[in-house]
């Protein structure tokens, strides 16, 4: 069986993830041309000076006219918005497609802009990324033997979902499917509660008396660790929150009673409770996480 043609890709989003998508697709060989276009004119100069993209659309449905595979690369929020804009450029056949960290919101905004969720939109979510942002950081590997998560829908189309996977498949990214509102409970627990965790307790410490001479200055490979995520884009990470905020909200108030259980225990000198606690958390964390670091 011969090969598939290579593909004419659009980019709607020239940051991190559609700017590497971008990289790791022409890396592969399996894109014709690349077309793209971001309201921020700064990101699509980036774009064209890098050779991330062939073609700046003067605005989104130009950059998306005569795709074969339009990927909307752009906050969670904007879905909608960056959908309404290609839609004048969409044909009948092109592929659409997404890489928002909420399902449920993105087919929601799908369906908002053309009345139902089409049989060519495929919704998917690449498990990768850094805490960096922008078309200059994109890194052509940052897919490889990462998660890529599929959601297929009702009415999906089947060559269409294909056409994505394969795509996927050629960055390095292992691609699974899944049903979006388990998705979306996955992944508050996973990733959107961390980040809302991480934040937050670095804006704790900043408020204490001593954080700019004493508490930062002394912080360890640990203290880093931890809370890399919160130098992570705030607008992104705010829009995925509020898209998701249901199952965030029930696990915050989890988190919230474990804590609070904790510093009861505290309190009351009950150590042999934590070493408990710490001993579970450890055994699990080694259970389900060494074999896949």
């Amino acid at each position: 069986m011969s090969e598939p043609a290579p593909i004419r890709l659009a980019v709607v989003g020239l940051g991190l993830i559609g700017g590497s998508l971008a990289r790791a697709l022409r890396e592969a060989g399996v894109v014709a041309t690349i077309s793209g276009y971001d309201r921020d004119p700064a990101q699509v100069q980036a774009a064209l000076a890098l050779g991330v993209i062939d073609r700046a659309g003067v605005d989104a449905a130009d950059a998306v006219r005569d795709a074969d595979v339009a990927v909307i690369a752009v906050p969670v929020l904007a879905t909608a918005s960056a959908l309404a804009a290609c839609k004048p450029g969409l044909s009948a056949r092109t592929i659409v497609t997404d890489v928002g960290s909420t399902k449920q919101s993105v087919l929601a905004a799908v369906r908002s802009v053309f009345g139902e969720v089409p049989a060519r939109f495929v919704a998917a979510h690449p498990i990768a990324g850094t805490e960096k942002s922008g078309v200059a950081n994109a890194l052509p590997g940052l897919f490889r033997n990462h998660r890529l998560i599929l959601t297929p829908h009702a009415t999906q189309d089947a060559e269409a979902l294909a056409t994505v996977e394969r795509l996927w498949a050629a960055t390095g990214a292992r691609v699974v499917k899944m049903e979006a509102a388990r998705h979306d409970a996955i992944f508050a627990a996973t990733s959107h509660l961390p980040h809302l965790l991480a934040y937050s307790f670095v804006d704790m410490l900043d408020q204490l008396e001593g954080a700019d001479a004493d508490i930062f200055p002394n912080a360890g490979g640990g203290f880093r660790d931890f809370t890399r995520i919160a130098s992570s884009s705030p607008r992104m990470w705010h829009d995925i929150l509020r898209a998701n905020a249901e199952p965030v909200a029930a696990l915050l108030k989890k988190q919230i009673d474990e804590l609070s259980r904790l510093h009861g225990m505290i309190e009351r000198g009950d150590w042999e409770a934590m070493h408990a606690v710490f001993e579970r958390a450890r055994a699990a964390r080694e259970r389900h996480l060494t074999r896949i670091e």
